[in-house]
């Protein structure tokens, strides 16, 4: 199991003090919070990638290539790459530059994203969303396992004879997730290709991401990938914790009531009870967190948000020790029990060299 955080990088203003940080001092925060969780032992830091205010991570390989020349062992990683709206020879070239300047510490999740508006902006038409995902990865996987690709499609101009540069480090590609909270046929896409799939569990009942998840492990096995428990999932969470329970939920109360994405909307405790949201002390997080095996099976990659709704950067850090030292060492170590052996690892560039010797 790899265990990480996951950042949206939103600028959110404080509503206990009115504060608002600067632009300058989110990005500094992301950085020094994926240094602190290198420290206290995590194992991918990972940035969502947006284009609109409120959030400030519209670079990822520049911030990712910054924290990786900071940190010697912790996979850097994107929460979103966007794979409509982003040219697929650029995606190729900017991870394979990354995996370079990082030894290998390098995947990426490709979405679609939650933004409408990015689609003109880019010069994209959303309602060609899915058919865009489809062929622009088609086009990105073929890039960075072909070393000349002619191309033709429906959404660019075609290629004769390219290679893109630098070639994967090793002759190995970036790992890839396939990000979704609603799409079967993204979860189809994973399956096809053997990648990983994420299922972005933080906003809707489990039951949800269940058949999801049950469809990718049911076409990665249709695919010949291997078994259906085989199949490479991650998932997604929300935590807050104090040692006491009451004290964690006095404290996060008004960032939870008036969040971007989720205020003015059901209660603290209607979210919790509905959603992977755990605000209370380590060992409920513990074990809220051990369930999701029940629900999804053995996994690969636990993935969580704690720097959002305008959390101070002090009060982040104190959050991130206690996952790493309170909540991630027994986690891996319940994670282990009874764990299948036929049951893969996390991916890491070095464990997917020899296989493709």
């Amino acid at each position: 199991m790899q265990f990480g955080i996951f950042s949206v990088g939103d600028v959110t203003t404080d509503p206990t003090t009115d504060r608002t940080p600067t632009e300058h001092e989110r990005i500094k925060a992301m950085v020094a919070i994926a240094l602190k969780a290198e420290e206290v032992g995590l194992d991918v830091f990972a940035t969502g990638e947006h284009h609109n205010p409120p959030f400030v991570p519209s670079s990822p390989t520049t911030m990712l290539g910054y924290i990786a020349a900071k940190t010697e062992r912790l996979i850097l990683s994107t929460a979103t790459t966007l794979i409509t709206t982003n040219d697929p020879v650029k995606i190729a070239e900017d991870f394979a530059m990354l995996q370079h300047l990082a030894d290998g510490r390098v995947d990426l999740m490709l979405g679609r994203g939650n933004t409408g508006p990015v689609y003109p902006w880019f010069g994209q038409d959303i309602r060609q969303g899915i058919p865009l995902a489809i062929e622009n990865y088609s086009l990105l996987h073929k890039l960075w396992h072909e070393d000349v690709v002619d191309w033709e499609g429906r959404f660019r101009t075609p290629l004769q004879g390219f290679t893109s540069t630098p070639r994967p480090l090793d002759g190995v590609a970036p790992f890839v997730w396939h990000g979704s909270i609603r799409s079967p046929e993204i979860a189809e896409q994973a399956a096809y290709y053997g990648d990983g799939f994420f299922a972005n569990n933080i906003f809707w009942p489990k039951e949800h991401f269940m058949r999801l998840i049950h469809l990718y492990r049911q076409r990665y096995a249709h695919y010949g990938h291997g078994t259906a428990e085989q199949a490479v999932v991650g998932l997604g969470g929300q935590v807050f914790m104090r040692k006491n329970s009451q004290d964690a939920v006095r404290e996060f109360r008004p960032y939870f009531d008036v969040a971007p994405v989720y205020g003015h909307g059901p209660s603290l405790e209607e979210f919790m009870a509905e959603t992977p949201l755990t605000v209370g002390s380590p060992q409920q997080v513990i074990d809220k967190t051990l369930e999701f095996r029940d629900y999804f099976g053995d996994y690969q990659r636990q993935l969580f948000l704690m720097d959002h709704a305008g959390l101070p950067l002090k009060t982040v850090l104190e959050q991130l020790d206690i996952l790493g030292e309170e909540v991630v060492p027994v986690l891996r170590k319940e994670f282990a029990k009874d764990r299948p052996a036929e049951v893969p690892d996390g991916p890491t560039h070095a464990a997917r060299v020899p296989a493709t010797a």
